[in-house]
């Protein structure tokens, strides 16, 4: 993280990622405000589905260092071939991809590609989901902690984040689920802070088209 972006996110450093980009005009200036993931969904269900707006070379092109492709169930194949034609940095599971498949994948992708794992927490209770945490493999980098939907995310809802208080993470990890300008603060009450938070709907205007003014004042508040 840049020395100005460390101050912009303030007294825990939280990073930021943009989910659900599908505007190649708004992403320089997401790029020029020291966001750190940019995040593009390539699952065709998605109403933020990045292959409807961009091409995997226009995401090639970006010049920046935390593209995240999100993928959902798809294929170990097409996942590589996708990360490589759009120069991805991160692939994100959002699906039921179980460990088998993540140790396949990570042996298949480019070395430096690193893997962020979701979690989608609905009814399961500490215990549930801390069988789930200690199941992932060594070769995830990273958690994300989302609101369990049929829509596999961008619900704008928040589930109870006081369920992590009550589990081991050993993992850095992403929040995710209905953040919002409303209830950023609350993160103060997670006894392990988020490695980094993942807005979507919430800063947006409409689906893929994001409020960029209402993201930099997160980023100031921060």
């Amino acid at each position: 993280m840049t020395e100005s972006n460390q101050q912009s996110t303030g007294k825990y450093q939280l990073k930021i990622k943009v989910c659900g980009l599908t505007q190649m005009n708004q992403i320089p200036e997401l790029v020029s405000m020291n966001v750190d993931f940019l995040g593009f969904i390539f699952y065709g269900k998605s109403p933020r589905y990045v292959l409807n707006h961009l091409n995997t070379e226009d995401i090639s092109k970006i010049p920046h260092q935390g593209k995240a492709g999100v993928f959902v169930n798809e294929n170990i194949d097409q996942i590589v071939a996708l990360s490589e034609k759009a120069d991805l940095n991160f692939i994100q599971l959002h699906g039921d991809e179980n460990p088998d498949f993540i140790l396949e994948l990570k042996h298949k992708l480019n070395a430096g590609i690193e893997i962020i794992k979701v979690i989608r927490i609905g009814g399961q209770d500490s215990e549930e989901l801390q069988k789930i945490i200690n199941d992932q493999p060594l070769t995830v980098s990273y958690l994300l902690f989302d609101t369990d939907s049929k829509a596999f995310g961008g619900t704008g809802k928040t589930f109870n984040w006081n369920i992590l208080n009550e589990i081991e993470i050993p993992f850095p990890y992403f929040l995710s689920g209905g953040i919002s300008l409303e209830n950023a603060d609350d993160i103060t009450n997670l006894d392990q802070k988020p490695f980094a938070l993942d807005i979507n709907s919430k800063f947006e205007i409409e689906p893929g088209i994001k409020d960029v003014e209402k993201i930099k004042k997160l980023m100031l508040n921060q």
